[in-house]
């Protein structure tokens, strides 16, 4: 799947749970409706937290990618 441009990087590597999914959350109102947030982080709870958030937002989680130690999510901003 190709994800397109991404409008917003998010850096939550060594973020434990709640964070990353509270540093997704106050960021996506810095991405165009439709547009793209890329996060990468490093805590394993970070795979089902985000795409829960988003379901609960109404946004949409479109990939999740392993690099490593690494969990990167692409955020479609949806609202």
């Amino acid at each position: 799947m190709d994800i397109g441009k991404v409008d917003l990087e998010l850096d939550l590597r060594g973020l434990s749970c709640p964070m990353p999914m509270v540093r997704v959350s106050q960021s996506i109102g810095g991405v165009p409706i439709g547009g793209i947030l890329r996060a990468v982080g490093t805590d394993p709870a970070c795979e089902q937290d985000i795409p829960a958030w988003a379901r609960l937002t109404g946004n949409e989680v479109l990939k999740v990618e392993h690099d490593g130690p690494e969990i990167i999510l692409f955020v479609k901003r949806n609202g």
